[in-house]
């Protein structure tokens, strides 16, 4: 029997956070829909953050909302959290649903301090000290908590990062009491090796078995360059068994990005899938339902095509 990989799609949220136009919170539903049907562990549906600061998913509650009756047993909801106003949403949404709907909620902060500023409007210290208020409210709800680190490889201001940055920031996150770290290559500037050395510098500081287990650990690539399917199979090699992805390849950070050319979004969820495959790894998807879901997600930001 081959071994199991836990896949998260974040498409609905880290894929449509940056797009020029607002996508109808009933066309988000239906994305959210097509990646339950395809089986997916884990959606990270939305995000509880200002609209007037990513006006794009504004309508969080009411996505969560409308997708509250097709939640499977055993599937995972999350949502990002900036502060314990977010957070506060988060819960409102739950209470409204009388059900524990949002399963996970995320906090984010990077291993660049300019990076940090940039995108959170605070230091890399500033923003632990928001998580010191929400991680116990959040625990207190029953709710698990994951910490994203961003620019784990490169930053787009700062250049390239020593591991050592990003595990100093893990090791905060960990001592706060998060659930799960979850390191992302924000602008997809990751190789293999760039990815050995850091995981490796994870697997010393914390321990291989953290590496591997699902619930504790996960990788979020960006395929700026085409390069992260190489990367996944490095990944697998050291011990990870836990990756995000993006149904579409939805997604694409803006800092990553040029004139006149949007850089490549996520890694594509049917591409990890299929490198998976490709090395022995198997998943709880559907690859049929997921095509199905993948079209969906790329004609919502076709050009032209804003429903």
């Amino acid at each position: 029997m081959t071994e199991m990989v836990r896949i998260t799609d974040v498409s609905p949220r880290d894929g449509l956070q940056n797009e020029p136009g607002v996508i109808p919170a009933a066309r988000k539903a239906e994305l959210v829909l097509a990646l339950i049907a395809a089986r997916v562990d884990e959606i990270e549906v939305s995000s509880f953050v200002s609209a007037a600061w990513i006006p794009q998913l504004g309508d969080a509650a009411e996505v969560f909302n409308l997708v509250r009756s097709q939640k499977p047993a055993g599937m995972m909801f999350s949502a990002l959290v900036p502060n314990e106003k977010g957070l506060a949403a988060a819960l409102q949404t739950n209470q409204l649903a009388g059900s524990k709907l949002i399963d996970k909620v995320s906090v984010f902060t990077a291993a660049s301090e300019t990076f940090a500023r940039k995108n959170t409007n605070a230091s890399i210290q500033e923003t632990i000290d928001r998580f010191k208020k929400v991680l116990p409210q959040a625990k207190a709800a029953g709710l698990l908590v994951r910490g994203y680190v961003s620019c784990v490889i490169a930053c787009p201001f700062e250049g390239p990062l020593a591991p050592a940055r990003t595990i100093a920031v893990a090791r905060q996150l960990l001592d706060l009491g998060v659930d799960e770290l979850d390191y992302g290559d924000t602008i997809g500037a990751a190789t293999p090796e760039s990815t050995r050395l850091l995981l490796k510098a994870h697997a010393d500081a914390f321990g291989i078995a953290h590496l591997s287990d699902k619930s504790k650990f996960t990788l979020h690539l960006h395929d700026t360059f085409g390069r992260a399917a190489e990367c996944v199979k490095e990944s697998l090699h050291l011990g990870v068994r836990s990756f995000d992805a993006a149904a579409g390849g939805l997604g694409g950070c803006p800092y990553a990005s040029t004139p006149g050319k949007r850089a490549p979004g996520n890694l594509d969820t049917e591409l990890l899938l299929s490198t998976l495959s490709a090395n022995s790894y198997s998943s709880s998807l559907d690859r049929e339902k997921l095509a199905t879901a993948a079209r969906f997600a790329r004609s919502l930001t076709a050009p032209g095509k804003l429903p």
